[in-house]
């Protein structure tokens, strides 16, 4: 991994180069000791993933997806598990079915 640290004047300029610097939007991350600010920049961040004061922390609840060009779907989490199943409801009776009984 590679990381770029880039002076920056204001908090525009810094969200402006982070998303649109490239079409992808896997991942960003965000060093500060103001929690107000990080919570300002994490909502606008293009990014699956933002990672505040640390990086590439990844429990297996927390899910982990892309924004733009960066793939489809969700890894990890409930959304993987929604993302990779369809649910069908089934009721199946288990009591004999009498000859002669009619549903349709």
């Amino acid at each position: 991994p590679v990381m770029t640290v880039l002076p920056f004047d204001t908090e525009e300029e810094a969200v402006h180069r982070a998303n649109h610097a490239s079409p992808y939007g896997l991942a960003a991350g965000v060093l500060t000791r103001d929690l107000t600010r990080a919570h300002r920049l994490v909502k606008k961040l293009e990014a699956g993933t933002v990672w505040v004061n640390n990086w590439n922390v990844s429990p297996v609840e927390m899910p982990f997806g892309p924004y733009k060009m960066s793939g489809y779907g969700q890894e990890l989490g409930e959304e993987a598990l929604e993302h990779f199943s369809k649910t069908k409801m089934v009721y199946m009776e288990m009591e004999d079915v009498k000859e002669g009984d009619t549903f349709f």
